[in-house]
């Protein structure tokens, strides 16, 4: 019997993914375990292993297919001893069960009654824009809003475009002909509330293009990492209600430890020769900082859920990692209780996959905060949003020398500005408060990382 190979779901939230690439061809034998897919999720790139052994009987999705679906078949394998021809034909979905045949000592059912025959459904009747009657009517986003505001029911004017599509010039015709009925009012139900304003919808398509040129642009389509950043983005911004808080944490007694730090490492042998065990960035002791800032106030180490608090036992630092085409969130687990130089070497690791997209689902998702660092852009200040479920995240600007005063006597200083989004379901104002005044003591203490 055949055996069908479907799209896996390779995370909690994958819906669809691109097959990259196939790593077998029809003949081929495999066994479990075998790699013979790569796969293309919003966020990395992964393998596909064979879980049955057979003769690859036929490809039916081919390398390169965008948005296919969780669950849809995309191989097939012959199993052992069975002709390939044979399965890759009667391959692609189960048959349906046969009702079983009633027991000849059974009782017999009761004939049912003899319903009068229905008659005869008359064949539905072409409209003039090409649609059978009760079929949908295709049009444009911005055909259907004048038609709407004109009161014309789209369904009764004749569509020139594509496939009968109908267009904005279409209704305009309609408008000035009057030869198109007017939409039907939906009745409110007895007792039902008067219908509040619409909501404010974002501008569709054709009208987004129509302030444009023609010929001064051109699309490029969405990827599904670019749909699943503007999906979240959207999500966490229309259900999310952020505050922010903003403080400047002097940075000198860092610099000067992280020198000695840095200093201070052993050399280990690589294939390019000697190098250092490891080198601090300031991003890596920012991580440290903020995780066990998280640990000194545990109540602000939280998720909100429509049920219950999360309250985190670990500190799970996600770090924004720029990569082309977006970005993703890999995470440091347990960030409080390593030492810098393993958060160091873990997050260049974490970083290169990144960019590679090799990282596995469960080095990106979930996390209890994150840090996102524009510094090295020369970038002072900005604001992050926050990605579900965290409850908060770090907007972390750069290094730079100003004027502070000290004991009445102006002094110059290194100073970096932090931004702290929060959740206020979770969060309270003075509870985050309190979460960046811890951050901020240890980033200007910084040997209280070391103990």
């Amino acid at each position: 019997m055949p055996i069908n190979i479907t799209m896996p779901a390779l995370s909690p939230t994958m819906e669809e993914g691109n097959l990259s690439k196939w790593l077998v061809k029809e003949g081929d034998k495999v066994s479990p375990g075998d790699v013979i897919a790569e796969i293309e999720t919003d966020k990395a790139t992964m393998e596909v292993e064979a879980v049955d052994e057979g003769t690859v009987a036929k490809l039916v999705v081919p390398a390169g297919t965008e948005g296919v679906k969780v669950n849809a078949l995309i191989a097939v394998l012959a199993a052992e001893g069975e002709d390939a021809g044979a399965a890759a034909k009667s391959g692609g979905g189960a048959a349906p069960a046969k009702a079983e045949a009633p027991k000849a000592d059974a009782p017999k059912a009761e004939a049912p009654k003899a319903e009068p025959a229905a008659a005869p459904k008359a064949e539905a009747a072409p409209l003039a824009n090409g649609h059978a009657s009760g079929e949908r009517t295709f049009a444009s986003p911005l055909a259907r809003r004048i038609a709407k505001d004109a009161g014309i029911d789209v369904s009764d004017v004749t569509g020139t475009g594509p496939h009968g599509r109908v267009v904005k010039a279409d209704v305009d015709a309609a408008i000035a002909s009057g030869g198109a009925k007017a939409a039907p009012a939906a009745k409110a139900p007895p007792g039902a509330p008067a219908a509040s304003a619409p909501a404010v919808k974002p501008m569709s398509d054709d009208q987004v293009l129509k302030l444009f040129e023609q010929g001064s642009y051109e699309l490029v389509p969405h990827d599904n990492m670019r749909k699943t950043i503007a999906r979240r983005l959207v999500e966490a911004k229309s259900t999310i209600p952020h505050f922010y808080l903003t403080l400047d944490c002097e940075l000198d007694a860092l610099l000067a430890l992280r020198t000695q730090i840095n200093a201070a490492a052993p050399m280990k042998k690589t294939d390019k020769g000697e190098a250092p065990a490891y080198k601090l960035s300031v991003n890596d002791m920012v991580i440290k900082a903020m995780a066990m800032a998280l640990k000194a106030v545990p109540d602000a180490n939280a998720s909100w859920t429509e049920s219950a608090m999360v309250k985190h036992k670990h500190a799970d630092v996600g770090v924004a990692v720029s990569i082309p085409g977006g970005l993703i969130t890999p995470i440091i687990r347990h960030a409080d209780e390593k030492t810098l130089s393993t958060i160091s070497n873990e997050m260049k690791d974490l970083a290169s996959r990144a960019r590679s997209r090799k990282l596995k689902p469960e080095e990106y998702q979930g996390g209890t905060t994150a840090v996102s660092n524009l510094g090295m852009f020369g970038i002072k200040d900005f604001a992050a949003v926050i990605n579900p479920p965290h409850a908060t995240i770090l907007a972390v600007g750069a290094g730079e020398e100003r004027a502070v005063v000290k004991n009445g006597e102006i002094k110059i200083a290194t100073v970096m500005s932090v931004t702290l989004s929060t959740d206020h379901r979770a969060v309270d104002g003075a509870l985050g408060a309190e979460l960046l005044v811890a951050f901020k003591r240890l980033i200007e203490n910084p040997m209280g990382m070391l103990v």
